[in-house]
């Protein structure tokens, strides 16, 4: 009798870990997804403010079409990205377009003095900030179910949900993890791209 017990109360024991085992992987399964959430918003708020910008620079700078034009695709493929690998390829891309856009804007004093466009540069920066800030509580949430879903005895119910590793969100510039070549001929450093 004391070895039913036993037995009954080892597999009370068992399934009583089983569910919180379980109920841990939701939990962090929703943070994950609820932290990808708070990205893709700031994302947006990025992406609405993008045109207003490339208007700002448009009126003072007419003949700068590609860079516009950059801009824009660069909008586009962002707004269409999925996923956090390909999203953060694509917010890349953008970062660098709107890169060639300050630039453009730098060489327009009376543009730069304007109170929209200091405006709207404020904005943009304040969402970077945003954007970073969420990224990081995004990949701590990523981190920690990875982590998680590897570790016995959670990787059981974890296969059996289905749970497989996410992806981290990284926005990388084209190049950006390029290393320039450097030559010393002739005495002198020159850096090639």
């Amino acid at each position: 009798m004391v070895i039913v017990i036993i037995i009954v109360v080892l597999l009370l024991l068992a399934g009583l870990i089983y569910v919180l085992l379980r109920n841990s992987l939701i939990n962090l399964n929703q943070r994950v997804g609820e932290s990808w959430s708070g990205i893709d918003v700031q994302l947006k708020r990025r992406h609405d403010l993008v045109p207003n910008l490339v208007e700002s620079v448009k009126g003072y700078a007419t003949h700068e079409r590609e860079t516009f034009e950059k801009v824009t695709q660069a909008r586009a493929a962002a707004m269409q990205a999925s996923g956090p690998a390909e999203a953060g390829q694509a917010e890349g891309q953008l970062t660098a377009a709107l890169g060639g856009l300050r630039v453009v804007a730098e060489q327009y004093p009376q543009l730069r003095a304007t109170e929209n466009f200091q405006q709207l540069q404020r904005q943009l920066s304040e969402l970077e900030d945003e954007i970073q800030a969420s990224r990081r509580i995004y990949n701590s949430n990523v981190q920690q179910f990875n982590t998680r879903i590897q570790q016995f005895p959670a990787s059981i119910p974890a296969k059996q949900m289905g749970y497989a590793e996410k992806e981290y969100f990284a926005i990388t510039e084209p190049g950006e993890r390029e290393v320039p070549e450097v030559s010393f001929s002739r005495g002198q450093t020159a850096e090639q791209g």
